[in-house]
């Protein structure tokens, strides 16, 4: 199972566990967090999605700003992006697999305190994407 934070591109939220998220799939499932023993999952349309956050803990730390910049000390791995989404909500962190044409991919943030484990950034959903130097 993994920890979830499902956010919409309408500013929805949901927090909760998947075990069937495959990017190439049109939909996957999410257990919420606050739900009762035999709710059934909630089925989470892509093409409504801003962003996946795979995440390390479901409430994260409140207090905790994001670092916005990638730590000379420990160079990352893969190629360093800048997503920016029409909500304004910046996100600094490397991929593997940034394709353009492709429906969306993984960024981990830059920020190693970070809750986010990695990412999954829906394309139509991002008003940018700048390669970082």
């Amino acid at each position: 199972m993994n920890k979830v934070v499902v956010r919409y591109v309408d500013g929805r939220i949901v927090r909760g566990t998947t075990s069937d998220f495959v990017p190439a799939k049109d939909s996957f499932h999410v257990t919420e967090a606050t739900a009762a023993v035999g709710d059934r999952p909630l089925e989470i349309h892509m093409r409504e999605l801003k962003a996946v956050f795979f995440v390390k803990d479901l409430t994260g730390d409140p207090h905790h700003e994001e670092r916005k910049e990638f730590d000379p000390a420990h160079p990352p791995v893969g190629r360093r992006l800048r997503v920016q989404f029409a909500d304004g909500e910046v996100l600094i962190g490397t991929t593997q697999g940034y394709q353009p044409n492709r429906p969306g991919f993984f960024l981990e943030p830059a920020d190693d305190g970070s809750n986010i484990e990695r990412c999954y950034v829906v394309a139509a959903a991002a008003q940018e994407v700048t390669l970082v130097q």
